[in-house]
Parts: C-alpha cells; sequence; structure tokens
C-alpha cells in the first residue's frame, strides 16, 4: 500500500507542481494588495448629492430599478426594466451621449487623476479590461500624482465611472488568471481545467499527509521504513 502511495504522491505531486506554485504566488499576490486600491478606489473623490424631486416631469412605471444621478450638473434619471436601461432628463426626454471633452470632464470632477485623452469603445474584446461593462463606453487615459498611466471607463449616457484599471490591476487580473486557470477571458472559475487540477491536489495532499504519519491498511514488502 506505502509503495502504491509513494508512486501516486510522487508523479501526480510533480505533474501539478508548476500550477499550485502559480496558486502559491498568486495566493500571496491578493493576501498582500488590498482590492480597494486595486480597483483605484484611492482615485475617486466622494462627494454628496442631492436631488430635487419635486422638479419630475413625469410618472414612472413598471421599473426594476431608478436612480437618480447629476451628469456634469444635469440631473438625470436612469430607468432599469427587464433587458433594457434607459436615461432620461427630469422631464422624462431621452438624453444624448456625452462628448469626449465632457467624459474628460466627469473624470476630472469625479477622481483626482488628471485625463490627457478619451475614445469610444464599442466593440467587445476577450479579457479586456472593461469586460462586464455594457457598449459602447469612453475610455479615459489619465495619470495620477506619480505620472503613472491609469484608464478610467465612463458610461456615454450617465458620465458615471464604471471601471478604473492600473497596471496594479493588470497584475491582478493577469494573476487571477492563473489561480482559476482561465488565462483568456479571466472570469469562468467553473472551467473543467480547474476542477481536474483542484481533484488531483487533493489526493496529492490526502497521499503526502498518509505518507508522513505512514497510515496504512496493510504492510507492503516492497516498501522501506
Amino acid at each position: 500500500m506505502n509503495f502504491l502511495v509513494r508512486k501516486i504522491h510522487k508523479y501526480l505531486s510533480f505533474f501539478i507542481s508548476l500550477q499550485l506554485l502559480l496558486w502559491t504566488i498568486s495566493g500571496i499576490y491578493f493576501a498582500f494588495n488590498k482590492i480597494e486600491l486595486v480597483r483605484g478606489e484611492q482615485y475617486l473623490n466622494l462627494k454628496e448629492t442631492s436631488f430635487d424631486l419635486s422638479k419630475l416631469g413625469f410618472e414612472i412605471e413598471k421599473a426594476e430599478e431608478v436612480e437618480f444621478k447629476k451628469r456634469l450638473g444635469q440631473e438625470i434619471v436612469i430607468i432599469k426594466t427587464k433587458g433594457a436601461t434607459r436615461y432620461l432628463d427630469i422631464l422624462g426626454e431621452p438624453v444624448t451621449k456625452i462628448s469626449t471633452k465632457d467624459a474628460m470632464d466627469s473624470v476630472s470632477s469625479q477622481t483626482t487623476l488628471l485625463p490627457f485623452a478619451a475614445e469610444e469603445v464599442t466593440n467587445k474584446k476577450s479579457g479586456s479590461e472593461y469586460r462586464g461593462r455594457s457598449l459602447p463606453i469612453y475610455k479615459v487615459k489619465s495619470k495620477n500624482s506619480k505620472s503613472a498611466e491609469v484608464n478610467v471607463y465612463i458610461n456615454v449616457y450617465s458620465g458615471e465611472i464604471l471601471a478604473i484599471r492600473s497596471n496594479k490591476w493588470k497584475i491582478w487580473d493577469l494573476m487571477w488568471g492563473f489561480h482559476i486557470m482561465d488565462w483568456k477571458e479571466r472570469d469562468n472559475i467553473d472551467n473543467l481545467l480547474l476542477k481536474i487540477f483542484s481533484i488531483l491536489a487533493f489526493v496529492s495532499s490526502v497521499t503526502g499527509i498518509m505518507l508522513f504519519f505512514k497510515i496504512d491498511f496493510k504492510d507492503d514488502p516492497r516498501s522501506t521504513r
């Protein structure tokens, strides 16, 4: 029995050693980096806002979620229904997209970053910084106080900040891909490869414990102690 356990432990450990190393390295990185800083929350300017509902000039019906926002001083209403989102002014009229200049102004007012360029993103890209967000959105290139480049993604209708992506986030995203064994999308935690390696790592750990404590059900004359 011990002979078989040693064989299983030896070859399994060799087979999964690289992934175990990646799990360990990525786990250490996660433990020593605060997710709030990775998400760029340190760049946000937290401001109190008020909304005068008496100015609302239309009736809201059959909405799953309603938000009141200000985009560059203009009061707007965001109405979310099943499968759709509408952006209206306080009179109920649809609002148009903000310009790239407005997007840069939004970054200036909502963060401590210094924007220097903006572009509209209309195409989905596998593993992108903005994955999971509805398109189109604005990508605003900015710099922090140390002149490091930071990308800010802006909702084209509300001017809201949807994501802040720095080099710290890019490293985190890469480590996350290693951790869940999804190196392309870096989102699918339910992938087959991760399940297989998790089971193999479990078997390797159990056989290692058995060898350490010399657990056996029957003496094997081929085993040495």
